[in-house]
């Protein structure tokens, strides 16, 4: 499969996973930060930006998604890059991290450590979402063109949701609108929990004021993932890209093991 991504800097490789019903823009807070040590490959999961749809008949759940990000891997030449991951992206990169694939992974806010119910609640809460963004494109543009709808637009997902542009609004909002996979991701993953073992460097960051996989879910993590870093990131919602680039890009250049100025020296 011939998945979507936008690729830039130099150095060891560091591929970046959106979560469910985003797209790959989700990484642009951090993107050229992370490049300034990194050749950083962020990727449209299959079925969502511009990435196909997989084959009819085949299956959305998690070792499918693992299996063809490790035929893109393959593709790139990568060989074990260090992953980082939002939501459904956390969950993959750690996946990953068991299978002996990557070098190191960062999971923020990841799926995987909720109970069903919790799943629920917050799949149900992305659908309203992407309900909301079937309204015509131009209501749309115009809505979030004002902060203050912005603002109780982003309001489950950011925990500063003030901050982010209404470029940025548009495009997130008409990503998942149009992200063809989302129902039958969200269909696979209903019952999804994390049970692996990582084997390689792990850090588990959590949004203190993560509103879809709140912030108690992290205790789970640090029960079932002893040996992994565990950052909480103050102050922080469920994209916590958007909300602090700056203490999202540390927790990530402190977990591969580069310093911004590898790259610059």
């Amino acid at each position: 499969m011939d998945l979507a991504y936008e690729r830039r800097g130099a150095g060891d490789p560091l591929v970046l996973l959106h979560g469910i019903g985003h797209h790959w823009r989700a990484w642009l807070p951090v993107f050229d930060r992370l490049a300034e040590a990194h050749d950083v490959i962020a990727v449209d999961l299959p079925g969502f930006g511009r990435s196909p749809m997989p084959a009819p008949g085949r299956p959305h759940d998690m070792p499918r998604i693992v299996g063809d990000l490790r035929t893109f891997f393959a593709d790139l030449g990568l060989d074990r890059p260090h992953v980082a991951g939002n939501s459904l992206g956390g969950a993959i990169a750690l996946e990953l991290a068991a299978g002996g694939h990557v070098a190191s992974a960062t999971a923020l806010s990841p799926a995987g450590f909720c109970t069903p119910r919790q799943l629920r609640w917050a799949v149900n809460v992305l659908r309203a979402h992407r309900y909301a963004a079937h309204l015509p494109e131009p209501v749309i543009r115009r809505m979030l063109a004002v902060e203050a709808l912005r603002a109780v637009s982003f309001g489950m997902l950011l925990a500063r949701p003030r901050g982010i542009s209404a470029e940025a609004a548009l495009a997130d909002s008409l990503a998942l609108r149009n992200g063809r996979a989302f129902e039958a991701v969200a269909r696979a993953g209903l019952r999804y929990r994390f049970q692996g073992a990582p084997t390689a460097p792990v850090t588990v960051a959590w949004g203190t004021r993560d509103r879809i996989l709140p912030y108690r879910q992290s205790a789970l993590a640090r029960r079932l993932l002893p040996e992994a870093r565990h950052v909480d990131l103050w102050g922080c919602g469920h994209v916590p890209m958007h909300d602090d680039p700056e203490l999202v890009t540390s927790v990530i250049l402190a977990t591969t093991g580069a310093r911004v100025s590898d790259a610059t020296a």
